[in-house]
């Protein structure tokens, strides 16, 4: 069994800042990539980025490119997104994921998802 778990979601202003967390249980986790995921009321799930435990390579989707920075810390077995300049639309639940190919974009590449921590943003 896998678990992931996700933190550090909260309401904030346009041009604040957040970091979650992705704590991960297990130890297979070096040999997959974690993916975050993010989903608002009414829209399909979207990448935001993804980033390689063996190789700590990231991948960002264009839209959250230059703002948002994942990192990983390997003592704690946790990835982060570190989350800048903080817009209205980036408003949705965020979703860490376990990637079981090199296919990051997509959310059927993953098999183990956390729960998901809410980030609001206001105007």
């Amino acid at each position: 069994q896998v678990q992931l778990v996700e933190s550090g979601g909260g309401l904030v202003q346009a041009g604040d800042s957040l970091r979650l967390s992705c704590a991960a249980s297990g130890r297979s986790f070096s040999y997959y990539a974690l993916g975050w995921f993010r989903q608002a009321p009414g829209k399909e799930r979207e990448f935001v980025g993804a980033i390689t435990w063996s190789g700590g390579r990231a991948y960002y989707a264009d839209s959250v490119k230059g703002r948002f920075t994942i990192s990983r810390d390997n003592a704690k077995n946790t990835v982060y997104l570190q989350m800048n300049s903080l817009k209205p639309e980036d408003t949705a639940v965020y979703y860490c994921a376990r990637g079981t190919s090199s296919s990051y974009y997509s959310a059927g590449s993953y098999d183990y998802w956390g729960q998901g921590t809410q980030v609001i943003v206001s105007s």
